[in-house]
């Protein structure tokens, strides 16, 4: 087994070889919660875009892409489970990748709290629906239930965690896309591709306007796809595979939201799918239940099973971040701790469960899951989106900098600008700053968030400072890629090469 020496410690490596193309996949698809989006994030959209929201999903799937094909070239020359922080040592400087990893790991290691919210809310409701003796603000033992779930698959390592996901994934895609196909064929002579132009879009936000509004709220349900970079290190042919399956989940979920969220709209209607949202009468739950008898529970439970496959995608995320960032002990050490069999990074996965159960419990009490659930969503979507736009700049600085010979400008320069382009309006938006006019002020406890990142951030300054005064050498190695370093046999170490 593969480990690294730094400063003379030895550390044991993540196991290699463990995962293939499909549970990468998978990893990135799970992280984007394709039936949680569908039934609850794209709706949102619909407030701006009406029945044209088909043709907002399919801009914003466009808009991603350009962001996923930044990612897939990266992770395809650094496959590191440092991921985003390790392309942005490379790409801009090593202080600039801790700050990402810093940032990163931070949003993913909250992922897991804010699903476990949605998981225990919407359970306790639908439970409430159906048997009213059941109280709606128990939602809490749901939440610990699914904890427990992620826990246990992340223990048991990387191979049984993918292929957790990978089943999860298939079920929740299985049923909307059956529901979906189910809803095209009952529109039948409603079917148009006019929802693909702007004529439905909602009033007061006619046109492109409205249309561009809805793909920007529309845009973070894309929030994920890069989520296979961090086993790169796990992963058989960690080059080909990561870049396969970061573009092939961007481009297979986009297209499956634009089938479904077609679907949908062809049969509600387009000129009054303004009104269309996440709950109630006319939502995916509320339209199944009213036309389709006992289909209802299907779209609940994949609602649910997305939950806890996002969530258990996230972890990975988290823990493999963390794992990296205490490897060069710019995080506490604590975190390479690894099962002796499982190779699971156990200390990570132990604070991991910690933060997600005392983060839902925390905020859900203290204020109630919906708010709790708001509140971590926007500083979640705040960073991550931040993220991108760094990643989108290292791309173009990686190939510029360090493989101007393999430099493409359409690739690795016109699509790095784009992909800044159009995650702009999205970070202003889930900012609630209103340069738009279809972006709502945030108001408290969801205004929380900015001055919270700003803290953790600010943090993550002083810590840097610090490192870079006592042990600059730590920070330099955030643009470590592990993996190009020989594996040596009877010592089981890498060398200290950096590309």
């Amino acid at each position: 087994m593969a480990g690294d020496v730094t400063a003379g410690h030895v550390t044991a490596g993540l196991r290699r070889d463990a995962i293939g193309l499909r549970e990468v996949l998978f990893q990135s698809i799970t992280a984007m919660a394709p039936a949680a989006a569908v039934a609850a994030s794209i709706p949102s959209g619909a407030a701006f875009a009406g029945g044209s929201l088909p043709l907002a999903v399919l801009i914003a799937l466009v808009a991603c892409l350009f962001t996923a094909s930044c990612v897939a070239e990266l992770a395809r020359e650094l496959p590191a489970a440092g991921s985003v922080a390790t392309y942005a040592a490379q790409g801009l400087h090593p202080a600039v990748g801790f700050l990402v990893g810093w940032g990163y790991v931070f949003v993913e290691s909250l992922v897991p709290p804010l699903l476990l919210l949605q998981l225990g809310f919407t359970t306790a409701g639908t439970l409430h629906d159906e048997w009213p003796s059941y109280p709606a603000d128990l939602w809490w033992p749901w939440a610990l239930a699914g904890a427990a779930i992620i826990a246990a698959a992340g223990y048991l390592g990387v191979r049984a965690s993918a292929r957790f996901g990978t089943v999860l994934g298939v079920f929740e895609i299985l049923v909307f896309l059956v529901f979906a196909l189910w809803l095209i064929g009952k529109a039948g002579g409603h079917n148009t591709l006019s929802v693909f132009g702007t004529s439905h879009a909602a009033d007061g936000y006619g046109g492109v306007s409205g249309v561009f509004a809805g793909s920007v709220y529309t845009v973070l349900a894309f929030a994920g796809f890069e989520a296979a970079a961090p086993l790169a290190e796990e992963t058989r042919d960690p080059r080909r595979t990561m870049h396969r399956a970061v573009l092939g989940a961007a481009l297979a979920i986009g297209l499956f939201y634009v089938v479904t969220t077609y679907a949908m709209t062809v049969y509600f209607g387009p000129d009054r799918f303004a009104r269309f949202g996440a709950s109630g009468e006319a939502s995916w739950e509320g339209v199944a239940r009213a036309s389709f008898g006992l289909f209802w529970v299907l779209v609940f439970l994949a609602v649910v099973n997305s939950t806890i496959a996002n969530a258990n995608a996230c972890s990975n995320v988290s823990t493999r971040t963390a794992f990296a960032l205490a490897r060069i002990r710019v995080l506490p050490r604590m975190f390479t701790a690894l099962h002796p069999r499982h190779r699971s990074p156990v200390a990570g996965i132990a604070v991991q469960s910690v933060v997600a159960v005392g983060a839902a419990l925390g905020l859900g009490l203290g204020y109630d899951p919906v708010t709790a659930f708001l509140l971590l969503a926007t500083v979640i979507v705040t960073v991550v989106i931040g993220v991108y736009i760094v990643v989108n700049l290292a791309c173009a600085g990686y190939f510029l900098r360090r493989r101007r010979q393999a430099l493409k400008p359409t690739r690795h320069l016109l699509l790095p600008l784009l992909g800044i382009v159009a995650f702009v309006p999205a970070l202003l938006t889930a900012a609630g700053l209103p340069v738009f006019d279809f972006v709502t002020e945030l108001t408290a406890p969801v205004s929380y968030a900015g001055p919270i990142v700003g803290a953790w951030m600010a943090a993550g300054l002083v810590v840097l400072a610090v490192l870079l005064r006592r042990h600059p050498e730590r920070i330099a190695e955030t643009a470590r890629v592990h993996l190009d370093e020989p594996a040596l046999t009877g010592t089981s170490q890498n060398g200290a090469a950096q590309r």
